[in-house]
């Protein structure tokens, strides 16, 4: 999945424990009515993904959804999503690469009063 927004927090790596550390971000994504200020998280070799860009660059965020189930010690069994960003990118928007319709290179026009005409219908 990926989507497209302003990067808005940008935290520092966290060393959560002896072989795991994580850093978080949040992106702000503006294409509904109301924005949606949106976490991920970055993690392990990762983390530094995010070093290249400032808040307030708008960026394209490549993820996977995880989930997991966690009880709790009151046998309280809860649920928990993470976005888990594994790419990002300078965002292209407003770049097109369709082919353009301007004609302003065409060193000549050619109308019916102009041309000859040969056919025979």
């Amino acid at each position: 999945m990926d989507i497209t927004g302003i990067l808005k927090v940008k935290s520092e790596t966290q060393q959560v424990s002896e072989k795991f550390k994580k850093r978080e971000f949040v992106l702000t994504d503006n294409s509904s009515q109301y924005p949606q200020h949106i976490s991920f998280a970055l993690t392990q070799d990762k983390c530094n993904l995010i070093d290249n860009y400032a808040v307030g660059a708008e960026i394209k965020v490549h993820f996977n959804l995880r989930g997991r189930e966690w009880t709790s010690p009151k046998n309280e069994v809860k649920y928990f999503n993470t976005l888990e960003a594994w790419r990002i990118e300078g965002s292209t928007a407003g770049v097109s690469n369709a082919p353009s319709n301007d004609m302003s290179g065409v060193a000549e026009t050619f109308t019916a009063a102009t041309q000859e005409d040969d056919l025979p219908f």
